[in-house]
């Protein structure tokens, strides 16, 4: 009876840890396969960007991911919108695009860590365009080095700065070019929130909280209006050699700014969330399993931080005078 017992039991776990090895093997080779549709198959398998409208708007598009975007979007056939902060840039980036694609191009000045008095003349200077593509890239973090959230220098303007950069912009800029979108039926949002809103990140607390705020409103709208014919895309980017990363030396996990939304821009209308490029997804799938949030939260983990930031000091001193907007 005992040896009966102990069969049925053998048999059990048996077939329990068959079912297991099955479901994993089953559930990681389904994100295989879409991974390659997305990232591989997608460089000649792609959406016509020209279908959605004649015009792209970008935010923050005179530096990093943002100017990358207007660029690439001028050379996939579209007119572009750039509304940024300094106007020499702004008109700078416009000749450029004007002179390499041949398109048209309107510049909007703005300073998206102001409050909601600047979406006023924006959506004045963008009532008569037909606009297919919004990209809400503009994005702050802190000026100096990750730190403590009230070490952060001029922290109570910090506070504002951040959270009307990086999260008021996106539900104004949304709030003006949706509806224009909905009368025609078709349109793409692009948000372009950070790994670093995937989990929480001490020493980078309240750039982390705006980016998961990003990707949720970004995954509930799309929900909303997917029905509509709207595409909202969430983009999740690790590490991009801009300015706001303070130039990192490109290599194969850090991605220069034109090769990452060239791959990043493959992916519109095949997925509604993306870490952008096949290499940041890979780090991503690893990142995820090698480090858990726990493990995020722990000192040990932000004494880590904290060392990683001493060894950056000298490159942050260096572009410690540029205004980390982008």
């Amino acid at each position: 009876m005992l040896l009966f017992a102990d069969s049925l039991q053998n048999g059990t776990l048996a077939l329990i840890g068959t079912v297991t090895c099955l479901y994993y093997f089953a559930k990681y080779s389904w994100k295989l396969l879409v991974g390659i549709r997305t990232y591989i198959l997608a460089k000649i398998w792609k959406t016509n960007l020209t279908s959605y409208g004649e015009w792209a708007v970008v935010t923050g598009a005179t530096d990093g991911i943002g100017k990358a975007y207007a660029h690439e979007l001028a050379r996939r056939g579209l007119n572009v919108v750039l509304i940024s902060r300094s106007l020499e840039k702004l008109r700078a980036t416009a000749e450029e695009i004007e002179q390499e694609h041949g398109k048209k191009t309107k510049i909007v000045q703005a300073d998206f860590t102001f409050g909601a008095e600047i979406y006023g003349p924006i959506e004045a200077a963008l009532k008569d365009l037909n606009i297919g593509i919004l990209v809400n890239n503009v994005g702050k973090t802190y000026q100096m080095l990750p730190c403590y959230f009230l070490d952060v220098p001029d922290v109570e303007k910090e506070i504002l700065n951040i959270m009307n950069c990086n999260i008021l912009s996106v539900l104004m800029m949304t709030r003006i070019v949706l509806p224009h979108m909905l009368k025609r039926k078709k349109g793409v949002i692009i948000n372009i929130s950070s790994e670093a809103g995937t989990h929480p990140h001490p020493l980078l607390t309240m750039y982390s909280a705006t980016k998961v705020f990003v990707d949720f409103f970004s995954r509930a709208l799309n929900a909303e209006y997917k029905p509509n014919g709207i595409v909202i895309q969430c983009v999740l980017p690790l590490m991009v050699s801009t300015n706001m990363t303070h130039k990192t030396e490109t290599n194969l996990f850090v991605k220069k700014a034109d090769d990452y939304v060239r791959e990043a821009l493959n992916t519109v209308g095949i997925t509604e969330q993306t870490n952008g490029c096949l290499s940041h997804a890979i780090q991503h799938f690893f990142f995820e399993r090698l480090f858990p949030e726990w493990l995020r939260l722990t000192q040990f983990s932000i004494n880590n931080m904290k060392k990683i930031c001493e060894n950056r000091k000298p490159l942050v001193e260096k572009w410690s005078g540029k205004y980390k907007t982008t």
